[in-house]
């Protein structure tokens, strides 16, 4: 299936996304955690697919994502490059993988690679621990997305899920840490849950793309988790959130159409059974 604006469906890279920053066309991202959904976006047009470590809370469950370790990425991200073997597709470095030693995160981040063929790791915040893991990293040849503004990993220390960057202070310290990423070889930034000016003002002082999350229209980009985009997750309902389907009333309706035919009898029907051949 082509993409929706009949671009060519080459392979993205890191300098696509450089190039539609510098063209104004904005990059167009979702979260995938296994091999259908992989697929499907894929096929849809988006231009990168993110195998965040939402998975914790979205698939697996959890209070939160700092439980998600790094097999579990592993395990998940690799189905997602099963399914779309053409994507370009980012690994979500869970907590404690990149924040202990530039060292561990490079061990961490190679063994990402070389066990699920990922394009690129992310990681969250802008302190000069991470900014140095980054460093390190990036001069092994692996690309890095950052991620400032509410960083999940951290949600402990920033008092909850609430907009960050509100005040001259808080700012300058979101744009100070967007900078240090850049500097650190980092190809974009995910920018989560900060007031449009500021997005918009970080997005012009950087190079790279910044992929927003809650963070207004003048990102180069935007990512939304495909389970909430898609009505499939109903209980999460931020305000930035737009549903653009609504999918589970579909499965509801479904299944439950299917419980109804398989106790009355009406499925399987003689078109769905099998007959000795004659």
């Amino acid at each position: 299936m082509s993409s929706p604006d009949s671009r060519p469906r080459g392979k993205n890279t890191v300098l696509t996304f450089r190039e539609m920053k510098r063209e104004g066309r904005p990059i167009v991202a979702m979260t995938a955690y296994d091999h259908l959904f992989a697929r499907l976006l894929h096929e849809s047009g988006v231009d990168l697919l993110l195998v965040g470590d939402s998975l914790g809370q979205v698939v697996l469950g959890l209070p939160s994502t700092l439980p998600v370790t790094l097999d579990q990425m592993i395990h998940h991200a690799a189905a997602v490059r099963r399914g779309a073997p053409d994507a370009f597709v980012v690994l979500d470095m869970p907590f404690l993988t990149y924040q202990v030693s530039p060292a561990e995160a490079l061990r961490n981040a190679g063994r990402a690679m070389q066990e699920t063929g990922v394009d690129a790791v992310k990681v969250e915040g802008g302190g000069a621990r991470v900014v140095e893991a980054v460093g390190r990293i990036v001069d092994a040849g692996i690309p890095v997305m950052g991620h400032v503004g509410l960083t999940p990993q951290s949600v402990h220390a920033l008092g909850g899920y609430k907009v960050q960057g509100r005040g001259p202070e808080a700012a300058e310290r979101v744009l100070k840490e967007a900078l240090a990423l850049e500097a650190a070889g980092c190809f974009s930034v995910v920018l989560e849950l900060l007031p449009a000016s500021l997005s918009r003002t970080v997005t012009d002082a950087l190079s790279i793309p910044t992929i927003g999350i809650g963070a207004g229209p003048d990102c180069d980009g935007q990512v939304l988790v495909a389970y909430d985009a898609l009505g499939l997750n109903e209980r999460f309902a931020p305000r930035f959130l737009k549903r653009f389907a609504q999918l589970a009333e579909e499965v509801r309706s479904g299944v439950s159409t299917y419980v109804a035919e398989v106790r009355s009898g009406a499925y399987p029907s003689a078109e769905h059974s099998f007959e000795d051949e004659a």
